[in-house]
């Protein structure tokens, strides 16, 4: 049971925080340390702020892909590592389709240039 006092505390660190659930229990924990997550959850529930308020500006924008004809492909190269080492995939993925081609190896591509 939390006294009024530390029902206090957690609706003041809340609303100035603005922090997720999870964070408000992990930083105020040290100050009260018999709070459980169940206990902040009521707590903030009580008061009104058991909800994070929407921010328009976090979402972003919803935006289709551009249309492609099939063979148009989007060509990738990312280092990964393993146990063996740095290796280098190349990622081939065709933009309709949605068909994928992978390959692993020890060096990178030699540079390339485009020309028309």
């Amino acid at each position: 049971m939390l006294s009024i006092e530390e029902e206090a505390v957690i609706v003041a660190f809340r609303r100035h925080t603005l922090l997720p659930l999870d964070d408000c229990l992990y930083a105020l924990q040290a100050t009260i340390p018999h709070l459980t997550r169940s206990s902040l959850h009521r707590c903030l529930q009580r008061h009104g702020i058991g909800r994070l308020p929407n921010v328009e500006d976090d979402k972003p924008t919803k935006r289709k892909f551009k249309r492609y004809p099939i063979g148009h492909f989007h060509i990738g190269i990312a280092e990964v590592r393993t146990e063996q080492g740095k290796l280098h995939m190349f990622v081939a993925i065709d933009r309709t389709s949605k068909f994928a081609f992978v390959e692993l190896h020890e060096r990178p591509p030699p540079p390339y240039r485009e020309t028309f």
